[in-house]
């Protein structure tokens, strides 16, 4: 069976590590990598970090608005689906590259594969959610994380098969998280010490594209106790730049600001902090997994479980609630929400129940596997 695997961004690329092994040793994989996350940080660091094959194509498909990235990505991926005639299209989360892939896929009539199906926020004003839910209801084959992400999906009547297979995260983490607890040097490295920081990132388009939402960022930044470590996603500097606010974030004491950096370097001072305030979604899930605290910059979020779980902490941009959550004793217990750390064979096992979507000969060019160069 050829897969044709889509992915753009950070959290992709983690999840298709976890993948891409178990998958190749059963089936043949062409790697698309759309370019959504363009800057080497947040890109090409991670293939050699996480072991993943070098993409078979790159789009450089990265910036413009959601519905122009969407676009550039569909016209170009019809050709290329047409060229590697793919049995099955896998696409993984919530990004521009998860629906246009999916989109892709459905449109030309081959089964799609949605891994981490059925995570809702139920706020439709996040781009992220409107591409979850039109992933799902497109795709035949529909993995999820944890009983919660199937319960939703059975809610809408999906007419995919879902299966809950763990989350593939899980294995990575698991694998790299004696590498990353032994890097003592990280946090060093920027003048911190173990338990005694908060590591920060935040790049919703909600919170850093709307100028009223940055500036309330900046003053949550500002209420932070310090020390604080900031790796600055390039759109969020972009934003703060043409708003002339880095300029303030600069200037604080106790605020260090960093360009972008890579999984095990992240991971290491993830895992060492104090806790972690975030809007990102897979952040989120990464501060379950290392046993620190939340702090989350929306009002809603997917990964329900951890809130329950009482590791993390809904805040929205309020700087007092922010600071309540920091001052809350950690939860005694930290349950396996999202499984053992076999989700990527299981996915792999589900993958290959897919009937074959067409039997027609392939031309003798890609009987390797390999999509061009």
């Amino acid at each position: 069976m050829r897969v044709l695997t889509v992915v753009g961004n950070r959290p992709q690329f983690i999840k298709a590590a976890a993948v891409s092994g178990p998958l190749r040793r059963e089936h043949e994989e062409v790697l698309v990598h759309t370019g959504q996350h363009y800057d080497d940080n947040l890109s090409a660091i991670f293939f050699g970090e996480l072991g993943l094959d070098r993409p078979d194509r790159e789009l450089e498909i990265g910036g413009g608005t959601n519905t122009s990235q969407t676009a550039r990505m569909l016209a170009a991926l019809e050709p290329l689906l047409d060229e590697a005639m793919p049995d099955v299209v896998l696409v993984y989360g919530d990004t521009n590259s998860t629906l246009a892939g999916a989109l892709a896929g459905a449109q030309r009539g081959v089964p799609v594969v949605h891994v981490e199906a059925g995570m809702r926020s139920f706020d439709r004003t996040m781009p992220e959610e409107l591409n979850r839910v039109l992933t799902d209801h497109v795709s035949e084959l529909l993995l999820c994380s944890s009983d919660v992400a199937a319960a939703n999906l059975q809610a809408e009547s999906v007419r995919g098969v879902v299966e809950v297979v763990g989350d593939v995260m899980v294995d990575v983490a698991l694998r790299l998280a004696p590498t990353a607890q032994a890097q003592t040097q990280t946090p060093a490295s920027y003048g911190l010490k173990p338990g005694s920081y908060l590591l920060l990132t935040a790049h919703r388009a909600g919170n850093v594209d709307d100028p009223g939402r940055l500036k309330e960022l900046v003053a949550l930044v500002g209420a932070l106790p310090k020390p604080v470590l900031f790796p600055v996603h390039p759109r969020t500097r972009e934003r703060l730049r043409a708003a002339g606010m880095l300029d303030e974030l600069e200037r604080l004491d106790g605020l260090t600001l960093t360009e972008p950096l890579g999984y095990l370097q992240f991971s290491a001072l993830a895992c060492q902090a104090r806790a972690i305030v975030t809007d990102s979604g897979g952040v989120q899930k990464e501060a379950y997994l290392a046993g620190v605290p939340c702090i989350t910059l929306r009002s809603t979020t997917e990964w329900v479980e951890t809130v329950g779980a009482g590791w993390n902490t809904l805040v929205d941009l309020d700087p007092e609630r922010a600071l309540a959550a920091l001052e809350q004793p950690r939860p005694s217990e930290r349950p396996s929400l999202y499984g053992d750390g076999k989700a990527a064979e299981r996915c792999v096992q589900a993958i290959g129940r897919i009937q074959l979507a067409s039997s027609a000969p392939r031309p003798a060019s890609l009987q390797s596997g390999m999509v061009g160069g």
